[in-house]
């Protein structure tokens, strides 16, 4: 896994050993990032179940000013500082670790982010839990693009009840990227 882009572009990144986090493969990380770039400017960027950071550091090294990485695997957040210090974004990024649900309540306040990324668990409905929160939360404006990866079976038709309207999908092989924003 490397840095496909920006100004840490082609570095390699570390990752966890074992299948406890998913890395986004290279194609797919420039495929998604190809559609984002034009929200990457001196934004603000939360990766959510953030893995080993890598589409967090990719945003950073694509122009992001800030991103917000929560991960509750300590090793695996061990590794985005790693990665972090590497890739010399570290003084950009904020590593949360800790549980998803109670890191979303502590952001609570923040300045609203431009652009939210999560990644979680396949066919445990964690995407939905986290947009009912974030449905809510005031860091979300009607400009915030979120970006939910999931598998190609898992089904977003709440999304409109929740008040949030799909921009965009994309999928691929086994999985997907579904664009959302607020109403």
């Amino acid at each position: 896994m490397r840095v496909i882009a920006g100004s840490a572009k082609s570095m390699p990144l570390k990752t966890i050993a074992g299948m406890e986090t998913r890395p986004t493969t290279d194609r797919i990380k420039e495929t998604l990032f190809n559609m984002l770039q034009p929200h990457l400017c001196e934004s603000r960027f939360l990766d959510l179940f953030a893995g080993s950071g890598g589409i967090g550091i990719e945003a950073l090294s694509r122009g992001a000013d800030y991103c917000a990485f929560v991960e509750k695997n300590r090793k695996a957040a061990a590794v985005i500082r790693e990665n972090l210090r590497f890739t010399k974004l570290e003084d950009r990024g904020q590593i949360y670790t800790g549980d998803v649900f109670q890191v979303l309540v502590q952001l609570e306040g923040e300045e609203p982010f431009d652009c939210i990324f999560m990644d979680p668990p396949y066919q445990k409905e964690l995407e939905k839990q986290v947009l009912e929160v974030l449905k809510h939360a005031s860091y979300v404006t009607k400009d915030t693009l979120i970006v939910v990866e999931a598998s190609l079976e898992t089904r977003l038709d709440y999304l409109d009840a929740y008040g949030f309207s799909i921009l965009k999908e994309k999928k691929y092989k086994t999985n997907q990227h579904v664009f959302v924003k607020k109403k």
